[in-house]
């Protein structure tokens, strides 16, 4: 970053009075990275002002026609001029005067015409002040876009290491932190929390059948499907690993859950994807478990993820393409507190 100094002092003068404008430029003639630009008229003052940009602005207090203080106030409400330096030039110390325009805005005061040694030096000090402040605002914007682009940088990087590479989906270390802060919340709240656990029905045969590209796209298909009915932004769908995929559903009851996971199941099955190795279908299908509780304050969310496991054997038992969700604690799929859903 350049200093202040080296930026070229760009000074507007607005007075009525052509001699004192000669008189401005021949004390500043020596000097010449001082620019120096006249203005005569006080009613295009704030004009040219917005389009030069001085760096500061030196102005006549009395000219015909003008109010010098509201000048200063034009100046302080423009957007262009609002942090320019105004250093005003009077022909009078009077106090209340002095008063008056630096209480509208004005950063210096001089008696006109000063010594051309003061006239300079006030003109440089004022000029390099207000480009170190437009340093500091420019550096200050640069570090704070900065921070934004990092910030912005560290967010897709923590969503990147929270999914799984093949499905997009949740990977199984972001979805051990979720269960865990959700089932802490339920306990908390004492509310109903729900788990689904999928799995794709005879997919090593698949894979030995079809490849194990083609069992990519199964997966992707599935984590689809799964996206779509896993939809509430407090809901979280994952892959659990292999071709065992995830729901964590909080805030949801046994049969919203069992809707959820039928909802899934059908969903493959309306793929109607060739299987010719399966031994429940012609197709692939899936298999879902399900289990849902109010926890207690003393309890574990692995004893939730173990009944939805239970869940998901049952299923699998009873003929696969099936969704089995029950109350955690249940131990076979037709006590009572089980719903089932059959294909």
């Amino acid at each position: 970053m350049s200093d202040a100094a080296d930026y070229p002092v760009l000074v507007l003068l607005i007075d009525d009075q052509v001699i004192v404008g000669e008189a401005v430029r021949r004390a500043l003639a020596d000097d010449t990275d001082i620019q120096l630009h006249y203005c005569s008229d006080p009613r295009t003052a704030l004009a040219r002002a917005a389009e030069l940009s001085p760096t500061v602005i030196l102005q006549d207090l009395v000219m015909p026609g003008s109010d010098g203080i509201a000048m200063v106030r034009q100046f302080r409400a423009h957007p262009v001029t609002r942090n320019v330096p105004i250093i005003v030039l009077s022909t009078t110390e009077d106090a209340a005067i002095k008063s008056a325009a630096f209480g509208a805005g004005a950063n210096d005061y001089i008696v006109k015409l000063p010594d051309k040694i003061e006239l300079v030096a006030r003109i440089r000090h004022h000029s390099r002040s207000y480009m170190n402040q437009i340093q500091r605002d420019e550096a200050y914007s640069a570090l704070q876009d900065s921070q934004r682009r990092l910030l912005e940088s560290n967010r897709e990087l923590q969503r990147l290491n929270n999914l799984d590479g093949l499905t997009g989906l949740s990977n199984r270390r972001h979805v051990n932190e979720f269960i865990a802060a959700e089932w802490k919340r339920a306990v908390r709240e004492q509310t109903s929390i729900a788990v689904l656990m999928i799995d794709v029905d005879e997919f090593k045969r698949y894979n030995d059948s079809y490849g194990h590209l083609a069992g990519d796209e199964v997966l992707k298909g599935v984590a689809a499907a799964l996206r779509g009915c896993v939809n509430r932004p407090a809901d979280l769908a994952g892959r659990f690993g292999g071709e065992e995929f995830v729901a964590i559903l909080p805030s949801t009851a046994l049969d919203g859950a069992q809707a959820i996971a039928e909802r899934i199941r059908a969903g493959i099955d309306a793929l109607n994807l060739p299987h010719r190795a399966s031994s429940c279908s012609d197709h692939v299908t899936i298999s879902v478990g399900g289990a849902c509780t109010v926890p207690a304050r003393n309890a574990s969310f692995a004893a939730l993820i173990e009944a939805a496991d239970l869940a998901l054997y049952l299923a699998k038992r009873d003929g696969r393409n099936r969704a089995i969700v029950q109350e955690a604690g249940a131990s076979d799929g037709r006590e009572t507190g089980t719903q089932q859903i059959a294909r």
